[in-house]
């Protein structure tokens, strides 16, 4: 799973350190927890809403659509710190007594450490937005649970490329939209700025891992990455979100499910990450069956 192992050119590895070690946040310092939520603002860019376009979202009215949205930033934020707790076990698992005084070593920890915080950062962001725990479905977490304990190589990392891929074209959206509250962008402008790190990372290390990988082995990792894909997508917006903003959680249901915008938004975020998965082969046939059953395709 490691570069080391595969051969990845170490100058990738020291140029992302020099990086981190140039542009890093503290979310502590750099995000303002302190002023009181605005509740006139949005918690996400209302076009990247579950429900943005339907009879719904135009019945609820502005207020409730700004409650909605706070919502579902809030639950993807949590999403978030759920998948990045698997990464950061996944790195720990493989970096386990090997030598520290490697780049690779020393990239896996700062990119742990980045983990860390923004997994702080989402959590007290979800608070401030006045959001309950929201977690994945128990057979979600069970299933996250098995893929950190058995996930290597390419499926590990093409895993954290789906993750962080979708979030940072919504994130980039939210960053530069002054309709959202102001920690929302702060927080959204570090995330995308040090997760460029890791998803540069995880683009070499997978084309690494698979230069000289069979058809078969091509076959099995892409339905396993597209499994992933489609329990961290389906999990980013949890029903009680919809509850919580003071709606009816079955019609948000039914009319999320049947939200083309959203869909296409979905897709939309995903077509570089389905030409890099091309790329490198992971896009076959079964895999692009369950891409498109999550509508990232």
């Amino acid at each position: 799973m490691t570069a080391t192992d595969s051969g990845t050119d170490q100058r990738v590895t020291a140029q992302l350190l020099r990086s981190a070690d140039a542009v890093s946040y503290d979310p502590l310092v750099e995000v303002d927890w302190d002023t009181p939520l605005d509740t006139g603002l949005h918690g996400l860019t209302p076009e990247w809403s579950t429900l943005y376009g339907t009879a719904y979202w135009h019945e609820m009215g502005e207020d409730r659509q700004k409650a909605l949205t706070r919502q579902e930033a809030a639950s993807v934020a949590s999403t978030g710190i759920w998948f990045e707790m698997i990464l950061q076990q996944m790195m720990l698992r493989d970096f386990y007594a090997k030598d520290p005084t490697d780049p690779d070593f020393q990239w896996a920890l700062t990119e742990i450490a980045d983990e860390c915080r923004h997994s702080i950062m989402f959590a007290r962001g979800a608070a401030k937005l006045g959001a309950p725990a929201y977690r994945p479905r128990r057979h979600v977490i069970e299933l996250g649970r098995a893929f950190k304990t058995l996930a290597s190589a390419e499926t590990a990392y093409a895993a954290i490329l789906v993750a962080e891929e979708v979030t940072d074209v919504m994130q980039r959206d939210w960053m530069r939209d002054d309709r959202i509250v102001a920690f929302v962008r702060t927080i959204s402008n570090i995330h995308v700025v040090e997760e460029s790190r890791h998803m540069k990372f995880a683009r070499e290390e997978v084309r690494e891992q698979l230069a000289n990988a069979g058809k078969i082995r091509r076959l099995k990792s892409s339905v396993i990455v597209a499994a992933a894909a489609y329990f961290i997508i389906t999990s980013m917006v949890n029903s009680a979100a919809y509850a919580a903003a003071g709606l009816d959680v079955e019609r948000s249901l039914r009319e999320a499910r049947a939200n083309e915008h959203y869909k296409s938004m979905l897709r939309s975020s995903c077509a570089g990450l389905m030409e890099f998965l091309s790329s490198v082969g992971l896009l076959t046939r079964p895999a692009v069956a369950i891409y498109r059953r999550a509508h990232l395709i």
